[in-house]
């Protein structure tokens, strides 16, 4: 879009006034907004995520900075060190290629990094088999290192019947 004002240079600043209910819309360039008296405060400030991420970054990346330098993305070839500078991932498989550092990272910021979500309202008989698979499991860990076996095998079949009965469902 080019500015409405000198007809050159692109518009990158589009201000909105709304006077007697009526909409105006300037597209102008960063002179002409200048010029009219707009200035944004914010323009030399740098994008805080990438600064709050690059710092929580560099302290992991004190730990083992070498082996964490190294590193690199086998698809987008996005280093680590990239990462950490900048606080932006390449691609998807940047999460697979970075997990290990990126779950710290993930547990400093939020406390955890395992998303556990939201219930929902409507689906909770859907919940009831995941809550009793999670205390299966549960009891099953506690019965192998009491190495009460016999118990672990019959919680193993619980398990995967479970398991069978919530495939049959999703499908």
């Amino acid at each position: 879009m080019i500015c409405q004002d000198c007809h050159k240079n692109k518009a990158t600043v589009h201000v909105t006034h709304v006077i007697n209910n009526q909409k105006v819309i300037l597209n102008l360039c960063d002179e002409c907004a200048a010029r009219r008296g707009f200035n944004n405060p914010l323009k030399s400030v740098p994008f805080p995520l990438a600064d709050f991420l690059s710092s929580m970054v560099s302290k992991t990346l004190s730990t083992s900075a070498e082996k964490l330098a190294e590193k690199t993305c086998p698809v987008c070839k996005l280093s680590y060190d990239t990462f950490a500078k900048t606080g932006k991932l390449g691609c998807g498989n940047c999460f697979s290629a970075f997990r290990e550092p990126l779950a710290d990272l993930l547990r400093k910021i939020h406390g955890s990094n395992l998303h556990r979500g939201k219930r929902h309202t409507g689906g909770a008989s859907g919940i009831e088999p995941l809550k009793e698979e999670a205390r299966l499991k549960d009891e099953l860990k506690q019965a192998v290192s009491t190495e009460d076996f016999e118990r672990a095998a019959q919680l193993r079949d619980m398990i995967k019947d479970l398991q069978k009965k919530l495939e049959v469902s999703d499908v």
